[in-house]
Parts: C-alpha cells; sequence; structure tokens
C-alpha cells in the first residue's frame, strides 16, 4: 500500500528529478520514493545517537567507570 503526499521542493531540485525520469523512463515520483527510502535508515540512525546524547547529559544513562567496566571483563580466577 502507498499513499499520497504534497511536499515543497526547491525549483531546480524539482527539475532534477523531472529530467531524470525523462531520461529513464520513470516518474519522479519513483525517484523521490526511493531517495526517502534510502536516507530513512540515516535519519533513524542519527536521531538515535543525538536521544542517547541528550539522555546521557541529562543523567538517564546507566554509566560505567573504565575501571568498573575492566573489573566486569575480567576473567573469572
Amino acid at each position: 500500500m502507498t499513499i499520497a503526499i504534497t511536499i515543497r521542493l526547491p525549483d531546480d531540485l524539482a527539475k532534477r528529478y523531472d529530467r531524470l525520469a525523462k531520461e529513464t523512463g520513470r516518474t519522479a515520483s519513483y525517484y523521490m520514493a526511493a531517495a526517502l527510502l534510502n536516507s530513512i535508515d540515516q535519519f533513524e540512525y542519527e536521531y538515535g545517537i543525538l536521544k542517547q546524547v541528550e539522555d546521557f547529559r541529562a543523567g538517564r544513562l546507566e554509566t560505567y567507570s573504565l575501571d568498573e567496566v575492566r573489573e566486569m571483563l575480567k576473567p573469572d580466577a
């Protein structure tokens, strides 16, 4: 299933999509959807990192010192 959306594009970008569509026989919508699909993973990843930084700065994350990590990773003797 797909949905229709409306977006505003700079004129030069819209012309580039139109030119690509004409040259390849595909629709401009096809290329716009492909561009959105290819970029969503990066946007989600970046947002996730920014959220973790925000949570760290606000003290909402459990953190460990380097000595604590070394102790946790020490093999049982």
